[in-house]
């Protein structure tokens, strides 16, 4: 199954400094599998999200344009910029702030997953993934398997997966059983098993042994694999 979901049918919320748009409610009970929670957000120049809690929850941004800088209680600070990646393992609890210190506009994906257990330290990393590196594959950014020695470690049994791929252009990848998967292009077209997903469209995938993703433009997708969906857990989202 490959449920197309058009950007132009998402829900959304709008801010003086923020344009989001909701792949799934944001209240973290629903969602896909145990990915809870993907928004596509626009953060102006000077704007971002002031400091706040959660707890119990992965969260993986994803920047696409722009840059995203970061600083929270455990006295953490970094700036992550396009194409590349932070995740922040909220455990027991931490108190965070995102905030677009650029001149331009900023866009992420911010990509909630519940993590197998509940508590633990909380922790928080970065790291660059050249988009030169993602060339025509998939790269594994983020992962909770210990073999993804490159990536950025998840505490949950998911994977965040990233590809730049050019016209005409395919990459494959074999799905294990009972594993939900969502995609979305941050740039161009592609066909996902023939179904043609746009930029910031989403992709919900389920029951499908084998994907093949083909780019019919320059593309750059971002691909979730992740459980079936365990209880909800208290994320205290803002």
């Amino acid at each position: 199954m490959i449920e197309h979901r058009p950007f132009a049918s998402l829900s959304g919320a709008q801010r003086d400094w923020l344009r989001a748009k909701h792949h799934f409610a944001f209240d973290g009970d629903t969602g896909w599998g145990d990915l809870v929670i993907w928004n596509d957000d626009e953060i102006a120049p000077g704007g971002g999200f002031p400091p706040h809690p959660h707890a119990n929850m992965e969260i993986v941004t994803y920047v696409r344009r722009g840059a995203i800088s970061h600083r929270d209680n455990l006295g953490n600070s970094g700036r992550t910029v396009a194409g590349d990646v932070q995740v922040m393992s909220c455990g027991t609890g931490i108190r965070h702030a995102e905030f677009n210190l650029e001149a331009e506009a900023t866009q992420i994906f911010q990509i909630w997953i519940r993590p197998t257990h509940d508590g633990g330290a909380p922790a928080w990393g970065t790291r660059p993934f050249p988009k030169h590196d993602r060339a025509g594959r998939l790269v594994v950014l983020a992962s909770g398997y210990g073999g993804d020695a490159e990536a950025l470690p998840l505490r949950a049994a998911a994977r965040v997966l990233g590809a730049t791929l050019k016209q005409g252009q395919a990459v494959d990848y074999e799905v294990a059983a009972q594993r939900y998967l969502y995609l979305v292009p941050a740039a161009g077209r592609v066909l996902v098993n023939g179904v043609a997903i746009d930029a910031g469209d989403g992709a919900a995938i389920r029951d499908i042994q084998h994907l093949t993703i083909t780019a019919v433009s320059d593309s750059e997708v971002v691909l979730v694999d992740a459980p079936e969906a365990r209880p909800a857990v208290s994320s205290n989202p803002a």
